[in-house]
């Protein structure tokens, strides 16, 4: 039985994030393929975490810095090492590469990070011109071409770290195919390193199983609160654009739902305002199945968003920005609006919420999306064959790679030197 050893930055929590959902589908898929799985982490175990042991995965502890992870390696031996987002290859891989150099090295970016950083700088260099917070928080979304986000990321320091990952790694996971284009066309990264691998285990609604128009009320909002696009978009909504639906529907609702909410998000709640802070929903799919519009005002980002996603299988027709909507419909309409700036985006909300026959066109174009996007094609089935298929050149590929053994060679040298000395000083 091939083993796979998956080294997590965090414990998965699929009921708190769409990173934690990627995950157990990531894990579900090769427990089918009847690999034995180990997940490890040197993150502390989490009150919301997926109970990996009932699936059949071992879980492991780990230390950071610590040479009894070598110990462990010789101990394993993996087929293959999963790391979950660039940290984990920076912070494990020179120790996989010593005691497992055979195993293949696939990582998992979730979503880009320099990309999600770069228009995060953006939108902070839009506020900064604006002294009051209002203000501030009610700056629409950032608009930069591809081009333009090029030119922020190739001077980053979290840009040069994340894609020498890629080279490092046998082959890469990702979610969007903007950001595979973006990778390729602009930091001339091999196609051969990426793989499209968006929603594994994908399932369309049937609508007519699902609340209607009339049995649904309020907006929703929902998302980790400490993913940092969530909580921004939270301020974006109460600042800039709930005061506009208010004004127009006075009894209108918006719930806000999302795991570790901290008490500066608590302190917005205000039930006269109707903007409710609801904190960790124990079924998001329920909460979302009794909502009638979900808000979605992401003004940076990155990766394909999780919330929508489950909007549109939940029948929950939504509002968001083109960030939101990015990488998730090609040239497909909306299941709802997209709009990109407040006075627009309330609209647009009012409009779907009041206006059956536009919201049950929006719920339709939702499953058209989820058919055509992202059920076109077997995701599961290409990734098996293609990591089936590196297992069997591994060699040929890596020989193809010489920037990522150059890489490997130089930079994990200067990491493991980093965490030698590390190790070596808490000893003391």
């Amino acid at each position: 039985m091939k083993k796979l050893l998956i080294i997590g930055y965090v414990w998965p929590e699929p009921n708190s994030s769409a990173a934690g959902s990627r995950m157990l589908e990531l894990i579900k898929l090769f427990l089918a393929q009847q690999w034995q799985i180990v997940f490890a982490s040197a993150a502390l175990l989490s009150e919301h975490r997926a109970n990996l042991v009932e699936l059949g995965v071992e879980e492991k502890s780990i230390a950071l810095n610590d040479s009894s992870f070598n110990e462990y390696l010789k101990e394993l031996q993996p087929n293959a090492v999963l790391f979950d987002r660039f940290f984990t290859e920076e912070q494990f891989g020179w120790r996989v590469e010593q005691e497992c150099p055979q195993a293949l090295r696939i990582l998992d970016t979730e979503d880009l990070h320099s990309l999600r950083h770069a228009r995060h700088k953006l939108l902070k260099r839009s506020q900064q011109h604006f002294d009051k917070e209002l203000i501030r928080q009610s700056v629409d979304p950032v608009s930069a071409t591809i081009p333009e986000l090029f030119e922020v990321m190739a001077g980053e320091d979290i840009t040069q770290r994340e894609i020498a990952a890629i080279f490092r790694s046998d082959l890469t996971l990702m979610i969007s195919q903007l950001e595979m284009e973006l990778l390729t066309h602009y930091f001339s990264v091999p196609k051969a390193l990426l793989h499209y691998c968006p929603f594994l285990m994908q399932k369309n609604p049937q609508l007519k199983s699902l609340p209607d128009f009339a049995s649904r009320k309020h907006f929703i909002a929902i998302g980790n609160f400490r993913h940092e696009p969530n909580w921004d978009s939270v301020l974006y909504l109460k600042h800039a654009i709930w005061p506009s639906i208010r004004a127009q529907l006075p009894q209108a609702e918006l719930h806000i739902y999302g795991a570790y909410p901290p008490p500066k998000a608590i302190q917005l709640h205000n039930a006269k305002e109707g903007f409710f802070i609801k904190g960790w929903a124990d079924d998001a799919n329920a909460v979302m199945q009794h909502a009638r519009v979900c808000l979605a005002p992401l003004r940076f980002g990155a990766g394909i968003k999780g919330k929508l996603a489950d909007s549109m299988q939940n029948g929950t027709p939504s509002v968001t920005t083109s960030i939101g909507a990015e990488a998730m419909h090609g040239d497909l309409a909306w299941g709802g609006f997209i709009e990109n700036n407040s006075a627009q985006f309330a609209e647009a909300a009012i409009k779907l919420l009041s206006d059956q026959a536009i919201w049950e066109k929006a719920q339709l174009q939702s499953t058209v999306i989820l058919q055509n996007y992202f059920g076109a094609l077997n995701h599961s089935a290409l990734l098996v064959s293609r990591v089936n298929n590196l297992q069997k050149n591994l060699d040929t590929e890596r020989k193809e790679n010489f920037i990522g053994a150059m890489l490997r060679h130089h930079t994990l040298k200067s990491t493991q030197y980093m965490s030698q000395w590390i190790e070596a000083k808490n000893k003391n």
